[in-house]
């Protein structure tokens, strides 16, 4: 690994981790500087541009949404000025199922498509992988009843927070990739081909 490789990694890493701390701390201005300014995400609960993204979480952050994000190993590609990130990461949301003040706890991936503009690297596009979640009340023995219908209208991996979120208000999107099947293995072949010079569509 040259140096120039490493400082990338690292330089990527920075965004990864800062993109946590500075959304789950309210730090707008610090969350926006780790995307490029087309940059697009997508999450269970939405999909659009960055500042759109930025706004909801603002609306959602003054409504008292409670969502906190953890990040553990990663790993980088870098082709040029283009990089695909990933990086273990943990999902948790506290909110009421049910009448019940439940937390979920969903852990997976960020699958981030990296470019360096101006000698500076940025996301464009991130799509989180999810791959298992459990849903955990608040108060030791309370239990909410969940519908067995709704639970299933969504995947494994993110089910519990999809009813959460559902709860909650918000429009959930049921096919999400995770652990394997082929909406991963297409996110995989999107991630090459942006390496390969392809333009990324959301």
């Amino acid at each position: 690994m040259t140096d120039d490789t490493l400082a990338d990694r690292l330089a990527i890493r920075d965004v990864v981790e800062s993109w946590a701390i500075a959304r789950d701390s309210a730090d707008w201005d610090r969350f926006r500087a780790q995307w490029h300014d087309d940059g697009y995400m997508m999450a269970t609960w939405f999909q659009g541009p960055r500042d759109d993204f930025i706004r909801v979480s603002q609306e959602g952050y003054a409504n008292g949404v409670n969502i906190l994000h953890y990040t553990g190993a990663s790993q980088s590609t870098v082709v040029g000025t283009r990089a695909i990130s990933q990086t273990r990461m943990t999902i948790m949301q506290r909110g009421e199922v049910h009448g019940v003040l439940c937390d979920v706890t969903c852990i997976g991936r960020f699958y981030d498509f990296f470019d360096k503009r101006d000698r500076r690297w940025g996301i464009v596009l991130r799509q989180p992988i999810y791959e298992k979640d459990r849903l955990d009340p608040v108060r030791p023995g309370a239990v909410p009843e969940l519908d067995p219908e709704l639970l299933e209208r969504f995947p494994e991996g993110y089910r519990y927070l999809a009813y959460l979120q559902v709860q909650a208000g918000y429009p959930v999107k049921p096919d999400m990739p995770g652990l394997r099947g082929p909406e991963v293995e297409a996110l995989y072949e999107r991630g090459a081909a942006w390496l390969a010079g392809e333009p990324v569509a959301p």
